[in-house]
């Protein structure tokens, strides 16, 4: 019985990575490297926070979750006075999320985001 509520303990807390902090992002394009920051806080599954980059501007995060090593989110960036929402999919790996992201219309991009504090 001990071992049962040792296991369930264990299974709550590692439910949700704690991704709380800083991450520095690359992606690869056609056109070059694009760097974006991501500035994440976890309460229990829920992720929230925003996002910035030199070419878009700053985004707030929206419907934001951790799911075990899985992190998902949404931003609207503004590009050529158009709006557009990317949906992020990640999967945490220490300090590393690999992120898949794709934009209205289809348009995908993957980035590697690094924690640097």
């Amino acid at each position: 019985m001990k071992w049962l509520l040792l296991l369930t303990v264990f299974a709550c807390t590692a439910s949700a990575a704690d991704v709380t902090g800083t991450w520095k992002g690359t992606a690869e394009t056609p056109n070059g490297t694009i760097e974006r920051t991501f500035v994440f806080k976890v309460d229990g599954n829920k992720l929230t926070g925003e996002t910035s980059s030199q070419m878009m501007g700053k985004s707030v995060i929206t419907d934001g979750k951790v799911d075990g090593d899985n992190v998902s989110f949404t931003i609207t960036v503004k590009f050529q006075d158009n709006e557009m929402k990317l949906n992020y999919n990640g999967k945490v790996s220490g300090d590393v999320i690999k992120f898949h992201v794709e934009a209205d219309g289809g348009t995908t991009l993957d980035y590697t985001a690094k924690k640097v504090s």
